[in-house]
């Protein structure tokens, strides 16, 4: 337990600066975003290239607060499990099932 709030003290554990495992199934889909992002840019005219952009970045705020918030709830609920572990008078037949 010390280490971890050691880690997390000096800022060794950082859950969002995870890298991607290179054969993974998820770089694999980055890589086609990425694709068709170069792609459909070179199909646009300039006002195109900026409405995507505006795009792209909305999109990236929404999952960048969808993985914070997701986050914090795996967290909460982690911690809820700890104590329901914790809790001595839920019913354990040791202390007479009640």
């Amino acid at each position: 337990m010390r280490k971890i709030l050691e880690d997390i003290y000096y800022g060794n554990i950082t859950p969002c600066d995870q890298q991607m495992a290179p054969d993974s199934e998820m770089k694999r889909a980055v890589d086609r975003v990425s694709k068709c992002e170069e792609q459909l840019t070179e199909l646009l005219n300039e006002e195109g290239r900026h409405i995507l952009t505006r795009l792209t970045r909305s999109q990236q705020e929404i999952d960048s607060r969808t993985a914070l918030e997701n986050f914090i709830l795996g967290f909460r609920l982690g911690i809820r499990l700890m104590a329901e572990c914790m809790d001595d008078s839920d019913g354990d037949i040791r202390s007479g099932g009640e």
